[in-house]
């Protein structure tokens, strides 16, 4: 049998704590399925309490100081379960790569922000770099794309990828609440962060999505390049309109290859009732792919919490301990080479807006008139009689047009006297 595989974890939280757990638990499952045993031999975290609440052997070396642990262990392999784009988190990284460690994370923010540079380094170190964890939790998505799917071509990515703004939209559709309402009740059953921005506005969504993109299409992890947009302002009206219409609404990270490039996107869209992912709710995370040899493939499961979490990095572990790896973004740096991105702005699709306006005669006819103007057919249209305030909701959904053409029609309807508010667009995926 082969010796030991060291490995040093910082961060003992929900996801590092569930590590600590499954390397203790399934340790005989681990050594019969890896040919050599795992053994965890340093673990930081601020929190004292932590190392005996998870029953930790006194052989595992105890630190306070994440960075002097990845300074001074002897360990084979480095995970990093801390959390945030830069400060300590990136310090491990770098530190362990530059000392020629293998190095396990969930750090999507990291990735997203600075997966490139991380990239050439563990190369030119000649390490492994393992992140399956860091999009859709246990969902095994991105050994899939490197693994399974490496002989295919893929054409589409897309999914839900944060299950906060699931959670929030499924129960905004079962129970007719409003978003804020929904927002504050995820926030006490702990699905959402007192401070939720991160989900709602898509930046983690987005953080998710690139990498994906990277992975799928080859091109360099580039966050300025993306539109993103989350769900603050999709009202219980924009969920019930979109049943009555055969749609539901989903947060979607979205990334497409065209002849002229390739564009990665992250929005909430309307979706066909019968579409597959139409159907997953509450906190589950689920991503399809097209690839040109194997056609559609759709992964389901739960994209966070400690156990799935876990699975994930452990997951990376085994693959460490096997000597299985690649390139990190699955080609090497020198073979990653940027591509066009098509904007959003380009975009040809169909469209729901939800105006709305003042209860009075012409007001359909002068919406109607700009959007003619702008070449934007309109495909139907709901009305309702009852006012709140003199002011009515009009539903409109569009044929396929322009998004430039849409956009600068919704501006100039905007601008109407009758008009109140922002119009609320939602693009439609027909998925």
């Amino acid at each position: 049998m082969s010796e030991a595989l060291n490995v040093a974890l910082a961060g003992l939280g929900t996801v590092g704590g569930g590590v600590a757990k499954m390397l203790l638990e399934q340790k005989e499952i681990l050594l019969k399925r890896c040919g050599r045993p795992i053994k965890l031999v340093a673990a930081a975290d601020l929190n004292k309490a932590r190392f005996d609440e998870l029953g930790l052997p006194d052989s595992v070396s105890r630190f306070r100081n994440a960075r002097e642990m990845a300074e001074k262990t002897d360990a084979d392999v480095i995970i990093e379960l801390i959390g945030g784009a830069d400060g300590i988190a990136y310090d491990i990284c770098l530190t362990a790569l530059n000392r020629g460690k293998g190095f396990i994370t969930a750090n999507k923010a990291m990735i997203a922000h600075h997966g490139n540079e991380l990239a050439r380094l563990s190369e030119e170190k000649g390490v492994f770099f393992g992140y399956e964890a860091a999009v859709a939790g246990g969902i095994p998505i991105i050994k899939s794309l490197r693994e399974g799917l490496i002989g295919n071509k893929i054409s589409e990515i897309y999914g839900i990828l944060n299950g906060t703004c699931n959670y929030i939209l499924t129960v905004m559709r079962e129970t007719g609440k409003p978003f804020d309402v929904v927002l504050a009740e995820a926030q006490k059953l702990g699905y959402a962060e007192a401070n939720p921005s991160f989900d709602i506005d898509g930046i983690d969504t987005a953080h998710k999505t690139c990498i994906l993109g990277a992975l799928a299409f080859g091109l360099p992890i580039d966050l300025k390049t993306m539109s993103i947009e989350g769900i603050r302002f999709i009202s219980d009206a924009d969920i019930s309109f979109a049943e009555e219409l055969g749609f539901r609404i989903k947060l979607l990270g979205v990334g497409r290859r065209y002849e002229n490039g390739v564009s990665l996107n992250v929005y909430p869209c309307m979706i066909p009732q019968t579409a597959e992912i139409a159907h997953v709710d509450g906190v589950f995370n689920a991503v399809i792919t097209e690839g040109d040899f194997v056609g559609h493939s759709m992964f389901v499961g739960r994209g966070a919490g400690e156990r799935p979490t876990a699975s994930a990095v452990v997951a990376d572990i085994a693959d460490a301990a096997m000597h299985r790896g690649g390139p990190m973004l699955m080609v090497a740096n020198k073979e990653v080479e940027p591509v066009r991105i098509v904007s959003l702005a380009e975009r040809e699709g169909e469209y729901y807006v939800r105006f709305e306006v003042r209860d009075r005669p012409g007001v359909v006819a002068d919406i109607s008139r700009i959007l003619g103007d702008e070449n934007v057919s309109i495909a139907s249209m709901l009305q309702r009689s009852q006012t709140v305030g003199g002011v009515v909701p009009l539903i409109m959904t569009f044929h396929k047009s322009k998004e430039r053409s849409v956009m600068t029609a919704l501006n100039k309807i905007e601008q109407l006297d009758s008009v109140v508010n922002k119009p609320c667009m939602l693009r439609i995926e027909r998925l």
